[in-house]
């Protein structure tokens, strides 16, 4: 009697680990599609014509900096790619090589808004 107790409580408890695992891949799922969330393209590209970024850098046209395409592929299917990109255009800590072979800071802004450069970087990265 005891052994027959415990065999449906185990079901249940069987039955709630794999609901969970299910909801945890689940949660998981909507978090990576959160993320791949689509770029205001004309936000990014007015922005990127205000901050001059397009001095340096086009999207498959090759400048002092390199092109969006390259930038994108790069960066491709790297979970950190959208923070290290925000990292480079806000901090101003990397240097950057230049077709010239010299080195100078990155120019980077601290004013505009963290939501605009996220699309901006998005954009980037859509490429």
């Amino acid at each position: 009697m005891n052994h027959q107790a415990r065999t449906p409580r185990s079901r249940v408890l069987a039955t709630m680990i794999a609901g969970a695992f299910v909801l945890c891949c689940s949660t998981a799922v909507l978090a990576e599609e959160a993320v791949a969330v689509k770029a205001d393209a004309e936000a990014a590209k007015k922005l990127a014509r205000e901050d001059h970024c397009l001095r340096c850098h086009a999207v498959n046209k090759k400048k002092e900096g390199p092109t969006y395409h390259a930038i994108a592929y790069k960066y491709q299917g790297r979970a950190d790619a959208e923070e290290k990109l925000i990292k480079h255009i806000t901090s101003g800590e990397d240097r950057v090589k230049l077709t010239d072979g010299h080195e100078e800071t990155h120019k980077f802004d601290t004013k505009t808004d963290p939501e605009q450069i996220r699309n901006l970087v998005r954009w980037i990265l859509e490429q």
